[in-house]
């Protein structure tokens, strides 16, 4: 997996505690700018609108991007959301605990936390987890979240297939999301979000080692969600729901 390290900088452009900004970038382990001229690194982390934003040059002017915590079009915003379509279905409706292990941008996570499942994420990039922890915390301040007194969704920092084999208890469904490549080698992913988290996360070269160590883990079942293009990541599924761009292929462990 690629690394950010040396492309990635804290930008303090003035607004708040300067020492909130310091505090990040020791975290992370990068520099701490103070203009985004002139400088080596192609990304940038800082807070704006009360939100922590990761900018590539292109999203300076334009606010940047951070995890979104809204329910998404077309969903129904009542709590919890009914289990419906291709996603709950492979999920599971007696299914009560479920590992997110490829959390990225969170929005299957979020998802599944509308809809009343206990989750817990895994994040291995340094720089997501900072975001997701930003979400998580400005998740908590949500009125209907208050209101119901819930736990968003637990953030945990790593490795997955080291963190899988060290859980306190096996959930019941074990979520995977890995990048594919694309399908053509020119060709261009459509969202913003995913062109970024792949340029500064990379590939998952070892999705089948994850998908090993996620059924080693789960107590019932592990969900691989795919390109309609992908060869299924843990042989024959036990059932497949979907479409034909994308799938949710299901392994029951009994």
């Amino acid at each position: 997996m690629s690394t950010t390290q040396n492309q990635l900088a804290v930008l303090f452009e003035g607004n708040g505690e300067i020492s909130k900004f310091e505090a990040l970038a020791e975290r992370l382990n990068v520099p701490l700018r103070q203009s985004s001229e002139q400088n080596p690194e192609a990304f940038f982390l800082t807070w704006r609108d009360g939100e922590l934003k990761l900018l590539d040059t292109e999203l300076l002017r334009k606010g940047g991007l951070s995890v979104d915590i809204s329910p998404r079009n077309g969903e129904q915003r009542s709590y919890p959301a009914p289990k419906e379509g291709a996603f709950a279905q492979a999920i599971g409706r007696k299914t009560k605990t479920v590992v997110d292990a490829t959390t990225g941008w969170a929005q299957d996570s979020l998802c599944l936390f509308r809809m009343g499942y206990e989750v817990r994420c895994i994040e291995r990039s340094p720089m997501m987890a900072e975001l997701l922890t930003d979400a998580f915390e400005r998740l908590t301040q949500e009125l209907w979240v208050q209101k119901l007194e819930l736990t968003p969704p637990v953030l945990l920092h790593g490795n997955a297939i080291e963190l899988l084999k060290n859980l306190a208890s096996p959930p019941d469904c074990i979520y995977l999301d890995p990048m594919f490549p694309p399908k053509r080698k020119k060709s261009a992913l459509s969202k913003k979000t995913m062109t970024i988290l792949q340029n500064v996360v990379g590939e998952d070269l070892d999705k089948t080692e994850l998908f090993a160590a996620a059924f080693s883990a789960t107590a019932k079942r592990v969900v691989v969600k795919s390109p309609d293009y992908a060869e299924p990541l843990g042989g024959k599924p036990t059932e497949t729901f979907g479409s034909k761009l994308l799938r949710y292929d299901v392994y029951l462990k009994n």
